[in-house]
């Protein structure tokens, strides 16, 4: 599947709201309805459409301490960190990367104390560099403005 300029702005305004309406969607991308439910009906049998997500606010839910954590295999038990890792319900993402790193996940958790709590957790696992999130750029409403 080829990929146009008009393809991108809808990826680019779905990114920023995928429960726009195809009506809506048509609008900001000045294209009818119909075309733009045909463009995004091919997008996604083709894969490039993989899902529709929402985002949570999880300070509201009472998780407000966000990090990024990479970590560092000691014993190379990669099998055991990523079973581990697949039980925890406050991972948003867990990367295997190449760099200094084995891993970077992406954790939220209640307090400071938590945080602490899972590093010594995987202490047998990997050694690790955290990073406190203070705040998040939305680059893909900035997207959608193009």
């Amino acid at each position: 599947m080829k990929i146009d300029n008009t393809d991108r702005r809808i990826l680019a305004e779905l990114m920023a709201n995928s429960r726009l309406s195809m009506s809506e969607l048509g609008r900001r991308v000045n294209l009818s309805s119909p075309s733009v439910k045909e463009r995004v009906q091919q997008m996604e049998s083709f894969g490039v459409i993989k899902k529709y997500t929402l985002e949570v606010d999880y300070e509201k839910l009472g998780q407000p301490v966000q990090c990024i954590i990479e970590a560092t295999m000691k014993n190379g038990n990669y099998k055991g960190f990523k079973a581990l890792i697949e039980t925890m319900d406050n991972v948003d993402f867990c990367y295997r990367i190449a760099g200094n790193a084995c891993f970077i996940l992406k954790m939220r958790f209640e307090n400071f104390a938590q945080v602490e709590e899972f590093i010594d957790s995987i202490a047998s696992y990997a050694m690790t560099v955290t990073h406190f999130i203070f705040s998040q750029i939305d680059v893909n409403a900035k997207r959608a403005d193009r």
